[in-house]
């Protein structure tokens, strides 16, 4: 059995539970954490906003996609790019 996270305690509100989820990196193409799908934006406010504005934001999330499937090319990419360069 893990321990509890000690970090936890200081999250622990009694109010509408934030979507964090520990992961907090913004994704630079869609500015969206990847971890939580928030907004920078909605991320620094959250502590100041309503509980309904909380509940709205918690309802659009799951139709949120923080950072795109598709890849960029790899290996392969970067050998046309060499290609087309010379």
């Amino acid at each position: 059995m893990s321990k509890p996270d000690p970090s936890d305690a200081v999250w622990a509100r009694a109010e509408i539970d934030s979507p964090c989820v520990k992961i907090c990196v913004i994704h630079p193409e869609t500015r969206l954490c990847t971890g939580c799908s928030r907004s920078i934006d909605e991320i620094a406010a959250w502590s100041r906003m309503s509980p309904e504005m909380r509940r709205e934001i918690m309802a659009a999330l799951p139709d949120r996609d923080p950072a795109p499937k598709g890849r960029r090319g790899g290996r392969a990419a970067r050998l046309a790019r060499g290609r087309d360069q010379n």
